[in-house]
């Protein structure tokens, strides 16, 4: 058996979650799920960042003491898997969870023993938003690009880690793909940043500019550890990293995928630092890591600090899961941001979700029910008509691997949609009313019982296509068609149309 390891980032806790973390969870559920339905041994994390300056400094404007403020809005994110259907195995908060800290002081230990942490003056440009250091040319205006604001100018004694002695490993590693970045173009964007030189970069903050919040650097209590740094640790100390845990070797030394879902705005982080970090603690790198884009409102990224968040709870609980989710698998490229609406939601639930998938089970039911009593009877065999659709049921599930391995989630769903749509035209081109209608005159037909075998093949093989994907929806395909007692249920709704009230 194969074990994989799937996780997400940990967002920063300075505001209730949004729909563009949303995704990525949705994104690494379907990995997860679908991993596990091809027999491997799958461990899903997610968690959240409580240790920024970000969340100190949102606590502050709340007028909240800061242990309060964040450990309400972790419980936010706590609560994501009921209203999104996760199957997550475990849920990490930096700021609380016992395993966390000493993972993260056992890890600087680790590359303090190597000789790659060091003590140096430091005076540059950083963005409190990104918690990062800027130099000028990577500023537009003088402004951060990701948060359209002008950076603060800090001047301290900082520890340093020596990330430019593994710039020629980590170009290696990449171009090699033991370390595979999807899609190519944000692999291209990793190895141009590398091949341009490497600067060594800060790891921790004086404890008065991080106003005391965080893991203190061992041995030097004045400064804590950079929140970059702790949060990264945290796909090794929910193993048990640092603590004696079982879970490292399992999950991480020995497993055969380890799997990190990012968005692009991190990319530095966990394809050049991070892998730096673990070569020079001695341990094993990520194995894939897959980057998705962003989801926009109005063309700006959806955002906490921007003030465009959407809260996928809120659609959740108004349009439902499933609608939420498909939304989000079918709609983002692969490449390229994209603009989120109400509308487009509901157009896309409505068109796939009810008339097509669940029309065409209702459909499906409601002619064995009236021409067979609900018993189907026959085997389906191959008929002219029937060519396109059974080719699509036949290729799904290669499909759908070859469209996840790619890490592209609009193919692998379209190749399910591609089941309905035939279907749909077959019962159109096939006509089985008139199949049945003509039974009366000379008596049952068995083409019309090849005909509602076939139909009944095609809801399940889209319900099996569908489990990762929405896997409440798929469940319900299963329900409705399966005979009980030689019966099938009548029909019910699959998906109801959604009502827009923005319309």
């Amino acid at each position: 058996m194969t074990h994989t390891y799937i996780t997400t980032t940990i967002p920063y806790v300075n505001a209730r979650p949004h729909l563009g973390f949303a995704l990525e969870l949705v994104q690494a559920d379907v990995l997860a799920r679908h991993h596990r339905g091809r027999g491997a041994s799958v461990r899903f994390q997610t968690g959240t960042d409580d240790n920024s300056l970000k969340n100190v400094l949102a606590a502050e404007r709340a007028g909240i003491g800061v242990r309060q403020f964040v450990e309400a809005n972790a419980a936010a994110f706590t609560a994501l898997p009921r209203p999104l259907s996760l199957s997550v195995d475990d849920v990490l908060h930096t700021g609380s969870d016992a395993r966390h800290r000493p993972g993260v002081e056992a890890l600087w230990r680790a590359c303090a023993a190597s000789d790659d942490l060091y003590r140096k003056h430091y005076d540059g440009l950083y963005c409190v938003g990104c918690e990062q250091f800027y130099t000028p040319a990577e500023l537009t205006g003088g402004r951060c690009r990701e948060h359209d604001t002008e950076p603060q100018r800090i001047s301290e004694i900082n520890w340093f880690f020596r990330l430019s002695r593994y710039a020629d490993r980590l170009l290696d590693l990449i171009t090699a793909d033991v370390i595979r970045i999807e899609p190519a173009e944000r692999r291209n964007e990793v190895l141009a940043f590398i091949a341009a030189g490497l600067e060594d970069f800060s790891v921790s903050r004086s404890i008065g500019r991080a106003r005391g919040w965080g893991i203190p650097v061992p041995g030097d209590p004045d400064q804590v550890i950079y929140v970059w740094w702790d949060a990264l640790g945290n796909y090794l100390t929910a193993l048990g990293y640092g603590s004696g845990g079982a879970g490292v070797r399992r999950w991480w030394t020995e497993a055969d995928q380890r799997i990190h879902l990012i968005g692009k705005g991190v990319i530095r982080f966990h394809a050049v630092y991070w892998p730096a970090i673990l070569l020079s603690a001695g341990q094993a790198l990520p194995t894939h890591i897959h980057v998705h884009d962003y989801l926009t409102v109005d063309g700006r990224k959806i955002s906490k600090s921007a003030g465009t968040a959407i809260g996928p709870i809120e659609l959740a609980d108004r349009y439902g899961t499933d609608a939420v989710r498909w939304w989000l698998l079918r709609e983002p490229p692969r490449v390229g941001d994209v603009d989120f609406t109400v509308d487009r939601l509901v157009h896309r639930a409505d068109t796939e979700l009810a008339n097509g998938i669940g029309n065409l089970v209702n459909r499906t039911l409601g002619l064995v029910h009236r021409y067979r009593h609900g018993r189907p009877l026959g085997a389906e065999v191959a008929v002219p008509q029937a060519e396109g659709l059974l080719r699509a049921i036949d290729e799904v599930g290669v499909c759908v691997d070859s469209a996840l391995a790619d890490f592209d989630f609009r193919r692998a769903t379209g190749a399910i949609w591609a089941i309905a749509v035939e279907a749909n035209r077959y019962i159109q081109v096939i006509r089985p009313w008139e199949l049945g209608a003509a039974e009366g005159h000379g008596g049952v037909s068995s083409e019309l019982d090849v005909v509602l075998a076939t139909l009944l093949r095609a809801c399940h093989a889209i319900a099996v296509a569908l489990e990762p994907f929405l896997p409440d929806l798929a469940a319900r395909i299963v329900e409705q068609c399966t005979p009980r007692a030689g019966l099938l249920p009548p029909p019910g709704p699959i998906q109801p149309r959604l009502a827009n009230p923005h319309r």
